[in-house]
């Protein structure tokens, strides 16, 4: 029987109406049961198995080492689920239970045992461990673990499952939104569905209710994730695959709307993953991205085709646009492609995870990254997550030391710079993406940037700024860690650090002048690499330009 201590718990955070249900649980059994095991239902059938994650180690896993955002710990004499020392973040992945899941699978027992150690350590209320969102990702995660190892779950689990749906279904984070309160409705579906009784049918209905609504606002038209992160997109698509995963072979009507809803919205996700990928495979780093959160790309685009029978739909030849999501690829060659930011920076309501990017492109050359995102190192207010969001630590253009929007604390946005228009095309044998911002109108200056690409001439970066007054301009050109900077007069050549080789010549546009300095690339959570960083200056009256060509 669950701990009398557990009880009292619980019944301060609930409706008067559930009480009776709740001690009627707690005194010999769930509600509507005379006692015994917790009211699991047929367990979840997905069509295709879920994934795991690469990064993770299972021998690791079981004995009790973990590490996250590159920060490591050992609790091989027992797991400190209040994890002293470190960062919420890093508390909140403990609490996430996605470790269940490394590369090749964890034994039946390790997983049941950490489960079981966490219900008898965190009672309702803990903090961090009972948040919402660490609930919502713990439930779903669990309830996979579960019926993938065909493990019948504890009373203690069970009953701990239940308690922490209930838990969430008060505490739905509609103050965020956004990606926190997509997460909350995904685990009630999965909870809704593993679960049986009154509860279970109301947690699929309220899950599915507001999956109606927030899917079409959260995946635009063109198929990106509205807060325009692609790390958050790809968190997204799976979580939307994961659903019609379960979903799509059940017959309540509940299951039957979401199916509907969610394939065509995943077609889109993926065909916008798909188009958003580097040579090397992998996503960009705009806005709060960085690799070995979400699944790595290949491996999520695997899942989507064998989760909705069918490949992304085909691109562009050489350009491809996401004008929705305010995102532009010029691929002139299968390992040469720029991609460009000229979007909101979120929505309005939660633009929570922008940076200051408007405008902003990486390069990839010859299937190497060179000009890079800055990445995020953190998300705790502070220097490194400052500059991170800076518009210095992105290529694109500064004025007056002003940044494009109004970044404060950690996660906070004011004014914002907003796109005045965006176009892409072929020009000639070329290519060619012009497009403007408003994000210093408050200096009575417009951002105008058009980029070119040619067989002969290469890439060209030109920028524009119209208005009134005199102003000083800083375009930021960050290389990739791999590579050095070697300047001469108002030409760079970018030389590989392991062999010496020139893969790149930078040639600056008189009057402007160009200085190199040194910047962090940030690529992980927890992981900052000192880069060179390209300054492209120039002053005077408006209108100014300034301007620099790239030749591989």
């Amino acid at each position: 029987m669950t701990s009398p201590t557990l009880w009292v718990h619980t019944l301060r955070y609930l409706r008067p109406e559930q009480w009776v249900h709740r001690l009627r649980y707690a005194l010999g059994g769930p509600p509507g049961l005379g006692g015994g095991a917790a009211p699991v239902g047929a367990e979840l059938q997905p069509r295709v198995p879920f994934n795991s994650y690469p990064w993770l180690s299972a021998a690791e896993v079981a004995v009790g080492r973990f590490r996250f955002l590159n920060d490591g710990a050992d609790y091989r004499a027992g797991v400190d689920w209040g994890a002293p020392g470190k960062g919420r973040l890093w508390r909140y992945n403990l609490h996430y239970f996605q470790y269940l899941f490394p590369e090749g699978g964890l034994e039946a027992p390790a997983g049941l045992q950490l489960i079981e150690d966490w219900v008898e350590c965190n009672p309702p209320g803990t903090s961090d461990a009972w948040d919402p969102f660490p609930i919502s990702l713990r439930l779903v995660n669990w309830i996979k673990f579960l019926g993938a190892n065909g493990a019948a779950a504890p009373e203690e689990v069970s009953g701990s499952a239940f308690q922490q749906a209930l838990w969430l279904e008060q505490r739905l984070e509609r103050h965020l939104l956004a990606n926190h309160f997509f997460k909350n409705l995904k685990a009630l579906v999965f909870a809704g569905l593993f679960f049986e009784g009154p509860e279970a049918a109301r947690w699929l209905a309220t899950g599915e209710r507001f999956l109606q609504r927030e899917l079409p606002e959260q995946v635009l038209g063109d198929g990106g994730h509205f807060e325009r992160s692609p790390m958050y997109h790809c968190m997204i698509l799976e979580d939307c695959l994961d659903l019609l995963n379960v979903a799509s072979d059940r017959v309540e009507p509940e299951c039957l709307r979401l199916a509907e809803l969610l394939r065509p919205a995943c077609r889109r996700m993926a065909g916008f993953l798909a188009g958003m990928l580097h040579p090397d495979g992998e996503i960009a780093l705009f806005n709060d991205a960085a690799f070995g959160i979400e699944l790595p790309a290949p491996q999520l685009l695997e899942y989507a085709e064998a989760v909705l029978g069918e490949t992304p739909a085909g691109l562009g030849e050489n350009h491809w646009a996401f004008p929705q999501s305010g995102y532009y690829v010029l691929a002139p060659a299968a390992d040469d492609r720029m991609l460009v930011d000229c979007g909101p920076v979120g929505p309005d309501y939660q633009p929570g995870h922008a940076h200051c990017d408007t405008l902003a492109y990486e390069l990839a050359l010859g299937g190497r990254r060179v000009v890079v995102d800055t990445g995020v190192y953190e998300y705790p207010p502070g220097a490194m997550r400052h500059y991170a969001r800076s518009t210095a630590a992105h290529n694109t253009v500064r004025v007056d030391g002003e940044e494009q929007s109004e970044i404060w604390a950690a996660h906070r946005v004011g004014r914002r710079a907003r796109p005045l228009g965006a176009e892409l095309n072929c020009d000639g044998d070329g290519l060619r993406f012009v497009g403007s911002h408003d994000g210093y109108r408050r200096l009575g200056v417009t951002h105008e940037r058009e980029i070119t690409w040619g067989s002969e001439s290469g890439w060209t970066v030109h920028d524009r700024l119209t208005g009134k007054g005199r102003h000083r301009a800083e375009s930021f050109v960050h290389l990739h860690p791999e590579f050095r900077a070697q300047l001469a007069g108002n030409e760079v050549a970018v030389v590989d650090g392991a062999t010496g080789e020139t893969i790149a010549k930078i040639g600056v546009e008189s009057p402007a002048s160009v200085v190199v300095e040194r910047g962090w690339y940030c690529p992980e959570f927890g992981m900052k690499i000192e880069n060179d960083v390209l300054v492209v200056t120039a002053e005077g009256d408006l209108p100014l330009e300034l301007g620099y060509t790239i030749r591989h």
